[in-house]
């Protein structure tokens, strides 16, 4: 295998918006991955894709592409009902495999693509990727080490854009049963950094609402209904005992960044971050001890492991995801900072119980 990993990219239209604004300038700047190849539905966006990053190859069926004896993995970054077919296929290949987060459309399907990469032997990754993020592995590192004392609350929320009027192109995300919400998405991802920084909940309350009910969709002139959850409260008790609360919303109008907050006996620890920061991207972190007064943490450079020149914003975290999905795929030994496929089942689990929460009105055992 050539130093750098040859990679297949299933969704690689040049203007898919999280692409385009992560993982193309993650790869095309990546010192351990070449976007070998590129897949798509259509010819004319698929030979627009090679042109535009470079690529050797172009596809515009997946299933050949992932059998092709030039790529050693594959990205797929298509709409989360669609990541199934791509990822199993890839599997039975023998590829190994990065899907971004949701894995599966339902725990059972996210819970096959694992069980199936297990038997196989390949490596995985899932895009969680604030698992990565140099101020939430600080922060982690600082709450071991005795920074805050025992933690004794946490809180974090992230109030997202969410337009009450879109293209019809754009509506899909209204029905639940697609996969792909605020639940699994914000709130799947902040909720993941939150667990990631303190420890797992044991316990868990939740409420899941949908506070519009409708969208204006501009090019039919039709409102059309919403059944997807736009605020997501959620509290219960860690595994350490301390007491913790999350709230992800959708709203219409000036949506706020990611703030994190920690207070323990002996301090207190903050991340915040711009909207686009729900995934753990350029977060500041500030802390106090044994003070009332918050100061700046610098990050040290122990948790960058791309070079100087790497693009800062919404590429740096997945430019970590492919670094260390690089170096699994070399040694042939899954890296234990890596989010895996496995990681994504345990959080998909774990949103099917706060939404068992929401639906029966309980407090409930997180498994």
């Amino acid at each position: 295998m050539a130093d750098r990993i040859r990679l297949g990219f299933i969704g690689a239209n040049v203007r898919a918006t999280w692409a385009a604004q992560s993982h193309f300038p993650a790869l095309l700047a990546s010192p351990d991955v070449e976007l070998t190849a590129v897949c798509t539905t259509r010819r004319e966006t698929a030979e627009a894709a090679r042109e535009a990053f470079g690529a050797k190859l172009a596809f515009t069926d997946f299933r050949e592409m992932v059998v092709s004896n030039e790529i050693d993995a594959v990205a797929v970054v298509v709409r989360v009902p669609a990541h199934y077919e791509p990822t199993r296929a890839a599997i039975e290949a023998g590829k190994h495999v990065y899907t971004e987060w949701p894995l599966g459309r339902t725990t059972a399907e996210a819970e096959e693509l694992a069980a199936l990469a297990r038997a196989r032997d390949v490596q995985t990754a899932c895009g969680l990727q604030s698992r990565v993020s140099p101020a939430l592995l600080y922060m982690k590192e600082q709450i071991e080490a005795g920074f805050v004392g025992e933690v004794l609350s946490c809180h974090a929320d992230c109030m997202r854009d969410g337009a009450l009027e879109r293209p019809s192109s754009r509506t899909w995300q209204r029905d639940a049963s697609l996969g792909a919400n605020p639940l699994t998405i914000a709130n799947g991802h902040v909720i993941d950094a939150l667990r990631f920084v303190v420890g797992n909940f044991t316990r868990v309350s939740a409420m899941l609402t949908t506070q519009a009910r409708q969208w204006y969709e501009t090019d039919t002139k039709k409102m059309v209904d919403v059944t997807a959850p736009d605020n997501i409260l959620v509290s219960g008790k860690l595994a350490s005992g301390a007491v913790a609360s999350v709230h992800v919303a959708a709203v219409p109008w000036a949506g706020g960044g990611l703030r994190m907050v920690i207070y323990g006996r002996e301090g207190t620890l903050m991340a915040t971050g711009n909207v686009s920061s729900q995934r753990g991207e350029m977060l500041r972190v500030q802390g106090a001890k044994r003070s009332h007064e918050l100061s700046d943490m610098p990050i040290p450079d122990r948790f960058v492991w791309l070079p100087p020149e790497f693009p800062r914003g919404d590429p740096f975290n997945v430019g970590q995801m492919y670094r260390l999905f690089a170096e699994a795929i070399r040694t042939g030994q899954t890296q234990s900072r890596l989010p895996t496929f496995d990681t994504a089942v345990d959080l998909h689990r774990f949103l099917d119980t706060i939404r068992q929460s929401s639906d029966t009105g309980r407090e409930l055992p997180v498994a």
